[in-house]
């Protein structure tokens, strides 16, 4: 490994739009901010260093033992956050970016490309809801006092640029790689009207730009020309371990796609990733939830997040069964999503797993959710997971929970086995059992706290979650004001009593989605007079969430 004569940004760009410059399996997605390359943007101008890069030549000869990827320039958050795998045409050797990836995407976006982020508050399935921003630098003046910024750089939509007032004139940063020399900034500005007599902040400003993209030699690197994975990698996590610490998670996909033989690792993670999220109202689980789930379901005896546990034969075995663990995450997220639960409601990704193992021992029935037959099944199941999720049983370690859970799933070949699961835990710190004072400390839980759907699930285990269900305040929170309560006859030294409980448990139940809307804040009784209106009904109602009333 040796540091090279540097060279140009533009020169970067360039050999990055001509894939000369890729990005290897082991890199991390892009994951920078607009505000973070607007910052990277302002460094540059003001003349601060923005550090050195490492490099990896890959001989012509050793490119087909690797998947690369092309370099990000239009990201968009909904529908473009993932690399574009990189198809090798010809043979000659590629420079792959180990440290740096960061920075010269930032660059690239930049120079070459959008932006698109999520308007707030807009819905997420509308295209009006990601608008490409560009890369633009007001020549006019420098950035209020205000930012951390001296120069003016920001991500904008073309419509903000046709709004700007008078004291702001939008360069877009990527046309200063149209100017050959200098002079010719210069006479742009002129053209332009940026030049007048007196005015000098638009053309230094745009000349110090110039510079910085296209004269100055800033890309300093070292160029690492071993060829060998092995050290490539350890070279790789020892350069990362000082920026963002890569987890074990990136390491195994990035072994896992360098060693899959029949598939690509990367975008059937991501892929499975991304449909497991759609599901419903949507979870949050991500590449180390899968990761984990395929070292468990896969059998691998060694499923702790250790790079030296991820040999050439665990990635192979994970291969010859990816599509059965598919089925079964697949199959898992759609139980759960069933039971109600959800992004918010979900405390705990890896709960999920000994599900999806249960299910994959079975050979994922088709009919699984559907059929009579497997009733019972979904019943323990669920009762399972409500536990789990309460008791916290994945806090902490949460190897040491799947081990012994996968040893008792895979030992038995009949119903889900929950009785013995309460057994192997019993008298442990992870007991899935519950004492008194953890009952009391279950009626704790307020509105807006993530374990009060669970909570309420053990209320309610005869619900069908097949209609979106509401945490719904039997006495509406309206009610709770001094004005309702001292028409109510109740004495102000009395209120506390209320003001301070209303978003107690007590006053929590599930309703339906549509029953909610319709009850809003009327009172509680008025409204269930209306909605059971026989006395069978009315005794029904009373019975079921076990309402005092």
């Amino acid at each position: 490994m040796g540091f090279q004569a540097p060279i140009t940004i533009s020169r970067a760009i360039q050999a990055i739009q001509a894939n000369e410059y890729v990005l290897p399996a082991i890199q991390r997605e892009f994951v920078w901010t607009p505000e973070q390359i607007e910052k990277l943007f302002d460094s540059l101008v003001r003349g601060y260093p923005i550090g050195s890069f490492l490099f990896w030549k890959i001989d012509s000869a050793n490119l087909q033992q690797y998947q690369l990827y092309r370099f990000m320039d239009r990201y968009h958050q909904r529908d473009h956050t993932h690399n574009e795998p990189l198809v090798l045409v010809g043979a000659h050797p590629l420079t792959a970016v180990l440290d740096g990836q960061q920075r010269l995407t930032a660059l690239n976006i930049g120079l070459k490309g959008y932006y698109a982020s999520k308007v707030p508050w807009a819905r997420w399935n509308s295209n009006h809801a990601f608008p490409e921003r560009f890369l633009y630098l007001n020549v006019l003046k420098q950035a209020n006092g205000e930012s951390e910024l001296a120069y003016e750089f920001e991500m904008l939509r073309a419509s903000d640029v046709k709004a700007s007032g008078p004291d702001t004139f939008w360069f877009p940063v990527s046309d200063i790689l149209k100017f050959n020399s200098i002079e010719k900034v210069f006479f742009y500005c002129v053209e332009m009207g940026l030049a007048k007599e007196g005015q000098q902040y638009p053309s230094v400003t745009l000349m110090k730009l110039w510079r910085v993209i296209k004269d100055q030699p800033l890309i300093n690197y070292y160029l690492e020309e071993e060829q060998d994975l092995d050290k490539v990698l350890n070279i790789f996590i020892r350069v990362n371990s000082g920026g963002t610490t890569l987890s074990y998670s990136d390491m195994l996909l990035s072994i896992a796609t360098a060693q899959w033989q029949q598939k690509d690792a990367r975008k059937e993670i991501h892929g499975i990733v991304d449909e497991l999220n759609r599901i419903g109202d949507g979870f949050n689980f991500n590449k180390d939830f899968v990761l984990k789930a395929s070292l468990v379901l896969a059998d691998i005896p060694a499923i702790e997040f250790r790079v030296g546990s991820f040999t050439r034969d665990t990635m192979l075995k994970i291969e010859s069964v990816w599509d059965e663990i598919v089925d079964a995450l697949r199959l898992a997220a759609a139980l759960v999503e069933s039971w109600g639960y959800n992004w918010q409601t979900l405390t705990s990704n890896n709960a999920v797993i000994p599900l999806a193992y249960y299910l994959y021992q079975r050979d994922c029935p088709s009919h699984f959710m559907e059929s009579a037959s497997f009733q019972n099944d979904r019943a323990v199941m669920r009762r399972w997971l409500t536990v789990a999720l309460l008791k916290r049983a994945f806090s902490g370690q949460p190897d040491s929970a799947l081990r012994p859970i996968r040893r008792i799933l895979h030992d038995n070949h009949g119903a889900f086995p929950l009785d013995t699961l309460l057994a192997e835990f019993r008298a442990t710190p992870r007991s899935l059992e519950f004492s008194a004072a953890e009952i009391e400390g279950l009626l704790d839980y307020t509105y807006g706290d993530n374990y009060v759907f669970s909570v309420l699930a053990l209320l309610y285990p005869w619900l069908q979650f097949d209609q979106h269900f509401h945490i719904d305040h039997i006495f509406p929170r309206a009610m709770f004001t001094p004005k309702v309560l001292a028409a109510k006859g109740i004495p102000p030294d009395q209120w506390h009593r209320w003001l301070g409980h209303f978003n107690d448990l007590a006053n929590l139940q599930l309703l339906q989605g549509t029953l909610n809307q319709e009850k809003s804040s009327r009172d509680f009784s008025e409204w269930l007079t209306g909605t059971c209106p026989t006395p069978q009904a009315m005794q029904a109602y009373r019975e079921n969430p076990f309402l005092p009333i």
